[in-house]
């Protein structure tokens, strides 16, 4: 279990938009600080909390919204176990309901806005070197919000109680953006250490400008349209360049970490592929559960009170419903790649609980060591998404194992973990760049796609290319390298594969293999219900 030194805690969400008084932060304010607090310990007390307004949310519903609408995995049941009114099923079939619990981050998000913009005037525009994180990561908000659900309110000031609230165009939200990293970038700090960790960085700005960039003709244009192309020009490719070039030449950064240690709950600061993580630890920093639902169904214990897949009787129960695709499943077959450990598959063996390697013990259920397969059938194939609540339905579908939980806090604490979750990595950035060429930036310092392509190819032990990647290559190496990591929807949309066939999604819902618009999620019912001027997504 990791040990920090600080703990920080977050704060109770609020569903709407907190009221005060209006203030447009393009202009001088008045602080509400008689005497500006220029201590660290100060400023850290006052900003902490709106940086992590996101992490409950990334913990489980955000990533199940990610995970179940890209090909990675399918939610399944067991008898009716774990459809849970479909929000498994739904997202997994590209049949999106506004009330589906993994629709619903948007309240997080807000939430963060708002305490961003709160904290905004009560220093009262001082001090760019304070405000800029705060700013930074208010642009971060909005450009989930803005990814997930198209037109969204660029919440730029503290609302009045009776101010009526507008969404702005996706396009207009990213050219917000933009202006705002762009304002704030050379104010922000260079410094990677434990006490930025976790926070806004320059080469955080710059990562979510290059994300911004590579993806700007998914937000400009009309990506809902059958007319949309994945191919279309993209004016920011030399700009998407530029960023990762920034992080590129700053040496900060490397991919030398073992692929699978960077995700133990032994990770931390010191992962040096880590641009911008999401800390967790599960006493107290808590809610990532990803563990919980991508292991084996039944992988507490033998079946029969002795040790069970994580090498201890766990104390608490186990999920196990997010079931890989088949289709998925197919891209971890690269002779030599270490990624092809991160997962569990075939024949399980039982792991060491302090190492978190696999061991050469077999684990057994009820006496039978436990076999996964890597293809799906359905008990009936409909919505349910049912493979039967026994060992045979249990085993259907490889399972994600890159975030191994620690099995002791699992059972101390509600089932959370200490893994941290790296939303922006320097792998991350040399792909970017590697796309940008493909699609046709003008290559910099030397680099070349097939170069950078294989930095990663690599680090992870796999076979290298001898020529560039293909823009599908690349695609699959991408699901390959950043697989559980949330990006996923993101690229299968930008590269135009996000109505490919893949699980059932296809059987159950035809609609999927057209409907433009599931690329964009339906707004909760509960934020339209306090937003009476709007109207849901097309499509919903």
């Amino acid at each position: 279990m990791k040990k920090l030194n600080i703990k920080l805690f977050l704060s109770t969400a609020i569903m709407a938009f907190a009221t005060g008084s209006c203030t447009d932060l393009d202009v001088d304010v008045n602080s509400l600080y008689t005497s500006y607090p220029d201590s660290e310990i100060a400023i850290e007390a006052k900003t902490a909390d709106v940086y992590y307004a996101f992490r409950g949310m990334l913990g489980r519903r955000y990533n199940e919204a990610m995970t179940f609408s890209s090909d990675e995995c399918m939610g399944v049941s067991f008898d009716g176990d774990y459809y849970d009114s479909g929000n498994y099923a739904h997202p997994s079939l590209h049949d999106f309901m506004p009330d589906d619990a993994c629709m619903g981050y948007w309240y997080d998000l807000a939430s963060g806005i708002t305490k961003c913009n709160q904290v905004l005037v009560e220093f009262g525009g001082k001090e760019e070197e304070v405000i800029a994180p705060i700013r930074a990561i208010r642009a971060f908000y909005h450009f989930i919000l803005m990814d997930s659900y198209g037109d969204v309110p660029i919440l730029d000031h503290v609302l009045e109680a009776d101010e009526a609230l507008e969404r702005s165009s996706r396009a207009d939200v990213a050219e917000w953006i933009e202006s705002e990293l762009l304002a704030v970038i050379d104010h922000m700090t260079t410094n990677v250490d434990a006490s930025t960790y976790g926070k806004p960085t320059r080469w955080m700005v710059d990562a979510l400008l290059a994300k911004l960039y590579i993806n700007w003709n998914v937000y400009t244009q009309d990506v809902t349209s059958s007319s949309w192309s994945a191919l279309a020009n993209n004016e920011k490719l030399d700009d998407c360049v530029a960023v990762c070039d920034d992080i590129i030449q700053s040496g900060i950064f490397n991919i030398n970490d073992d692929y699978l240690e960077k995700f133990y709950p032994t990770n931390g600061s010191h992962i040096k592929d880590f641009i911008y993580a999401m800390p967790y630890t599960a006493a107290n920093q808590d809610g990532l559960t990803y563990g919980r639902f991508r292991t084996w169904r039944k992988g507490d214990s033998d079946g029969d009170g002795g040790a069970g897949l994580y090498g201890i009787k766990l104390a608490k129960s186990c999920a196990g419903n997010f079931a890989m695709n088949p289709e998925f499943a197919d891209l971890f077959s690269l002779e030599g790649d270490r990624r092809n450990n991160a997962i569990f598959k075939d024949a399980l063996y039982q792991y060491d609980p302090s190492t978190y390697q696999v061991t050469s013990t077999p684990f057994e259920y009820k006496g039978e060591q436990v076999v996964l397969t890597k293809d799906i059938s359905l008990a009936v194939v409909d919505e349910n998404l049912n493979v039967g609540a026994n060992v045979s339905g249990w085993s259907q579908g490889y399972r994600f194992n890159k975030f191994i939980m620690d099995p002791n806090d699992f059972g101390l604490y509600s089932r959370c973990q200490d893994n941290d979750v790296p939303i922006f990595r320097y792998a991350d950035i040399l792909l970017t760049k590697c796309e940008a060429i493909l699609r046709g930036a003008t290559a910099t310092n030397g680099d070349t796609p097939m170069g950078l392509f294989n930095q990663i190819r690599t680090y992870v032990n796999a076979p290298t290319l001898a020529s560039n990647p293909t823009l599908d290559e690349l695609l699959d190496e991408r699901g390959r390298e950043f697989f559980d990591e949330n990006w996923r929807r993101n690229d299968l949309i930008r590269f135009g594969h996000f109505e490919d066939d893949w699980g059932f999604k296809h059987t159950v819902n035809p609609s999927a293999k057209t409907d433009y618009t599931k690329r964009i999620f339906p707004v909760p019912t509960g934020v339209l219900n306090e937003n009476t001027n709007w109207t849901q997504n097309e499509g919903y």
